[in-house]
């Protein structure tokens, strides 16, 4: 049974413009389509249901016993977890603050040599394409490299109701996600396996050396 994390990038609850949270809808979709898999399982991450509101501290610098109990929850779904999907819209050409502050507060340990895909969403005509530009190299930092084909929703609020459902075009919709999502699945059962093999944080910085470069002594 593989299992995977969906962060919903957003915080806000105010308007305009409306729907005030149009990434409940692509999260919702997202979790329908990986749910409905063979022997896959997925949940939505809602940052406004952890409490990140005070001064920031990520988990890692809390000490066992004094870590709050959301931060630390968490942080075990993060490590279990088999892939993710990330969900944002744009923000001045960038990623969701609200993803980047909620994912800060892990380290990459957690997501490390696990697969991730890249879901971005607007109400206007680009589907927040270049949001997704930076998501690439802030995921691939964090451990869990996105995987090549990736998700843009343009005019969300039309393609996408309340529950998640597409109001058009359900068959080429869901074509368009499985593309991406299938992809995520492959690497997430692909690194799966092979780590079942061999433990990724044990391989030796000389892995890729030859023998004789291994046995030549250090550079003075």
């Amino acid at each position: 049974m593989a299992h995977y994390l969906i962060f919903l990038g957003s915080t806000r609850t105010s308007t305009p413009p409306a729907p005030t949270r149009l990434g409940e809808r692509v999260s919702k979709a997202c979790l329908r389509l990986l749910s409905a898999q063979r022997d896959t399982t997925a949940e939505i991450i809602d940052p406004l249901s952890l409490d990140l509101s005070g001064s920031f501290k990520p988990h890692f610098a809390y000490s066992a016993s004094t870590v709050p109990d959301d931060l630390d929850a968490l942080a075990m779904k993060i490590d279990q977890a088999d892939g993710y999907v990330m969900v944002s819209p744009e923000y001045n050409h960038a990623m969701s603050p609200a993803l980047s502050h909620l994912l800060n507060h892990f380290g990459a340990s957690l997501f490390a040599f696990k697969p991730s895909a890249i879901v971005t969403y607007s109400m206007g005509q680009w589907g927040g394409t270049r949001a997704a530009v930076n998501m690439r190299s802030f995921l691939s930092e964090l451990g869990c490299l996105p995987v090549s084909a990736m998700i843009h929703i343009p005019k969300a609020h039309e393609a996408l109701d309340n529950d998640g459902q597409f109001h058009a075009e359900q068959e080429r919709w869901e074509g368009y996600f499985g593309r991406t999502l299938v992809q995520l699945m492959w690497w997430a059962n692909a690194a799966k396996a092979y780590k079942a093999e061999q433990d990724p944080t044990r391989l030796s910085p000389a892995i890729n050396q030859t023998p004789s470069q291994r046995d030549a002594p250090p550079c003075q």
